[in-house]
């Protein structure tokens, strides 16, 4: 369905707009770049700004320093100050409410004087099986490796110095929320990636808390847990305002004003399903980049506890099923890069995101079955097909079709190929009905390629909205706004204010599964999970270059 965009005819410039200070602004903390994103009430893009950054692999943990966070949203900040000025005319002084989301899950803990106690361990690690394993048979609940509480656990249970001075944990947005307000909060979203919530859906599920809290482990710490995790706040509730410290934290220039109302902190997974209004039941969506995640709005509880399905919530609350994998786009923008490096060693230079439209349309000519070739994205582990060490390959047999439009298609392939595997479970075994699935990120950029894809590899519908490369910082902006709008005493539902304020005039493109390619991808899926073990033995055989 499409709808054309309507906007009234006394409506503000965007420079007036930004000028009076009443846009919104979400920053989302990505894998491989920070982004911000500004908005006006409805939702319209404003402007953005963005700063690059990588994780790193330092003493067997994927992390990111603090020094590096700090930093980066003050580029990102910057970045996005500059285009306000060159594209309206004005200065970023001040924004009506703004709201922080970043990757979920990990490990940042801190002490009494919120100074860092050891560095962030990101999802990325998958250390923690011993430690997730326990909790998830003692709480009858799938406990993921990256989740907060395992990460807990497998600190205590490793003795680690740290774990007996922690007076707080948090997730990433949470502390720089923290930095931004001085409140210590969390929305019930990003929440649900550090401990199982509540079947109300607005707090911490206490029958549970005091399992874990009778583990000989986590008795050592000395604080219950109950004081060590943030307080649980759903979407549109007073997450505070923006402190002077906090704007300087943000713009070190001194220019822009506190006391924005601030949206509670949300994750990745919530803020992409804000960003496709996909919070209501049988509505999903898939966030795709450097990691890739399924969120689906249950109806009903699952069979049992599966172990390829984590159980959250949306950031108003309800129950979820989200197939999470490690992997997504990291090994093609790999190839992206060769291939640039290859246009400029024949003369006809192209940046990589110049080939990107390109290239994924030639992939839709490849084979359905992409010829036989396979492409494991695997830059780290892969839970969900039990990799524990990943590493990039691609395989063929003799007689696979090596050709570019083949190569490019398994890739496109590959970079949804833990995602496939795991939603198997959810729409086949599990039964979980689905009529519609949203998606966004870059990936999605390209029209009609990669949402394709998805589409036969999920055998569902895929819609992608205009906003689909805004992606999270995008969704983060309307949970301010919505934030806002309840300050200012609007009772409607988090639902009901993007149905009717944010997504009643936008344009979605939905493309239906194709017979022949979701046959292609069923075979091309079959092949790849049988070869599964090449991969693994790789992991064994390979060293990565902590253990070089």
């Amino acid at each position: 369905m499409t709808h054309d965009d309507v906007a009234p005819h006394d409506a503000p410039s965007p420079a007036a707009l930004i000028g009076s200070g009443a846009a919104h602004l979400g920053i989302e903390l990505g894998s491989t770049r920070i982004k911000a994103a500004l908005v006006d009430d409805a939702g319209t893009v404003l402007a953005t700004g963005s700063h690059a950054w990588e994780n790193r692999l330092e003493d067997g943990s994927w992390t990111y320093s603090l020094e590096d966070v700090h930093a980066g949203l003050q580029s990102c900040y910057a970045d996005l100050a500059r285009r306000v000025r060159e594209e309206h005319g004005t200065e970023l002084a001040q924004v009506r409410s703004l709201g922080v989301s970043a990757m979920m899950h990990g490990y940042l803990a801190l002490d009494a004087e919120g100074a860092l106690l050891t560095p962030f361990r990101t999802w990325r690690n998958t250390y923690t099986g011993e430690a997730a394993g326990i909790l998830s048979e003692l709480l009858g609940r799938n406990i993921p490796l990256r989740w907060s509480i395992a990460h807990l656990l497998h600190a205590a249970r490793g003795g680690e110095d740290h774990v007996s001075r922690i007076a707080a944990l948090t997730t990433l947005a949470g502390y720089v929320h923290e930095r931004l307000s001085g409140r210590r909060v969390l929305g019930v979203g990003d929440a649900s990636g550090m401990f199982p919530i509540s079947a109300d859906g607005r707090g911490w599920d206490a029958e549970r808390l005091a399992k874990a809290q009778a583990l000989p482990e986590l008795q050592d710490i000395g604080r219950p847990l109950t004081e060590i995790l943030p307080e649980i706040l759903v979407a549109g509730e007073d997450a505070g305002t923006l402190t002077e410290d906090g704007a300087r934290l943000l713009d070190p220039s001194g220019t822009l004003r506190p006391g924005a109302v601030l949206a509670a902190p949300e994750g990745d997974a919530g803020t992409g399903m804000v960003a496709t209004s996909a919070i209501a039941p049988r509505t999903g969506n898939v966030s795709a980049g450097t990691s890739a995640f399924a969120m689906v709005v249950l109806e009903g509880e699952l069979s049992a506890p599966r172990e390829e399905v984590d159980l959250v919530t949306t950031p108003a609350g309800d129950p979820v099923a989200m197939i999470h994998t490690n992997n997504c786009t990291g090994d093609l923008d790999a190839w992206l890069r060769v291939l640039a490096e290859f246009s400029a060693l024949i003369g006809a230079a192209k940046d990589p995101g110049e080939l990107y439209a390109p290239l994924f349309e030639l992939a839709l000519q490849g084979e359905a079955d992409a010829g036989g070739l396979i492409s494991y994205n695997y830059l780290s582990g892969e839970h969900q097909t039990g990799v524990e060490s990943g590493r990039p390959m691609l395989v063929r047999s003799q007689e696979a079709r090596f050709t570019l439009p083949n190569l490019l298609r398994a890739h496109l392939y590959g970079a949804f190929g833990a995602l496939a595997t795991g939603m198997r479970i959810l729409l086949e075994e599990e039964k979980v009905r689905l009529d519609t699935l949203y998606a966004h990120g870059g990936i999605f950029s390209t029209k009609g390629v990669a949402q394709q894809i998805l589409a036969d590899a999920l055998r569902t519908p895929v819609a992608v909205d205009d906003s689909a490369g805004e992606g999270g910082a995008w969704g983060m902006a309307l949970l301010a706004a919505y934030t806002a709008e309840r300050a200012a005493g609007s009772t409607a539902s988090l639902d009901e204010h993007l149905r009717t304020r944010i997504f009643a005039h936008r344009s979605t493109q939905t493309a239906a599964p194709d017979p022949v390619g979701a046959e292609g991808y069923a075979r091309w899926l079959d092949a790849y999970r049988a070869a599964l073990p090449v991969q693994r033995l790789a992991g064994d055989l390979i060293p990565d270059k902590e253990t070089r």
